[in-house]
């Protein structure tokens, strides 16, 4: 199964841009970039690196976690277009039926054996994840199945694949890739963000810079550190390095 679709990088960094009513010169001399850089990023045309990204988000004050979420701009979505508690075809995000206006709470008695299939047609699919997306209470899970994670590839060989999110959490909880020759900061600057994060690798090896000290991760071993210290990963091996990666407290 082919990993979930997620919406351009570029358009939500663009949304949120607009929306704090920041120009596009003004958001590249805050984050330390050129505006020609930006402005590929949000059209698509390039996509951020680790660092680059989390500097976009901390200035505009975003989440992270966010930049996954579906939220087209489009007309508000017919109750009777979305059926809760049934898990969807692209996401396979099972959300609460609270979260979702409009939508009917079924008896606490209905198992999820007794829910119809869900009936929304391919033309409402973009329409149905921008309703689920503005939930407040969007949750993905209890289950991801392996197939059928929301997937954001970035620059200099970095992929991250969500595995899951609970209402209310700030948190990225993220199945992250650095393919050989991969780094957090394409120009090896260091970065700094907001949160604490955990990370375990499962295999590879990855290299950590972390202020004036550099470790080598091999599978099995584990990092915690404050994101507001100064670091950057990198993969010198020859094959994929992958680890699951949580980052608590990040949202503006």
């Amino acid at each position: 199964m082919s990993p979930a679709v997620v919406p351009p990088v570029g358009a939500r960094i663009r949304q949120a841009r607009l929306e704090r009513g920041t120009s596009l010169r003004a958001l590249a001399r805050e984050v330390g970039v050129s505006a020609s850089l930006v402005s590929q990023i949000e059209t698509g045309k390039s996509q951020p690196s680790v660092s680059t990204l989390y500097a976009i988000t901390t200035a505009l004050g975003i989440s992270v976690e966010s930049l996954f979420d579906a939220r087209e701009e489009a007309a508000p979505v017919p109750p009777a277009t979305i059926r809760p508690a049934v898990p969807h075809a692209a996401s396979r995000a099972t959300t609460s039926p609270a979260a979702v206006p409009g939508a009917t709470v079924p008896p606490a008695t209905t198992s999820p054996a007794t829910v119809p299939p869900a009936t929304t047609s391919p033309a409402t699919v973009p329409l149905a994840l921008a309703a689920l997306a503005a939930a407040p209470g969007r949750r993905i899970g209890p289950l991801v199945a392996a197939g059928r994670r929301e997937t954001l590839e970035l620059d200099s060989g970095v992929v991250w694949e969500r595995l899951g999110r609970a209402p209310g959490a700030e948190a990225d909880f993220l199945l992250v890739t650095y393919r050989p020759g991969g780094s957090s900061s394409a120009s090896g600057a260091l970065m700094r963000h907001p949160g604490t994060e955990y990370g375990y690798l499962t295999s590879g090896e990855l290299i950590l810079t972390l202020a004036f000290e550099e470790y080598t991760l091999r599978p099995g071993d584990s990092v915690c550190f404050e994101s507001t210290t100064p670091h950057r990963y990198r993969n010198d091996g020859e094959v994929p390095a992958v680890g699951v990666w949580f980052v608590s407290g990040d949202v503006q």
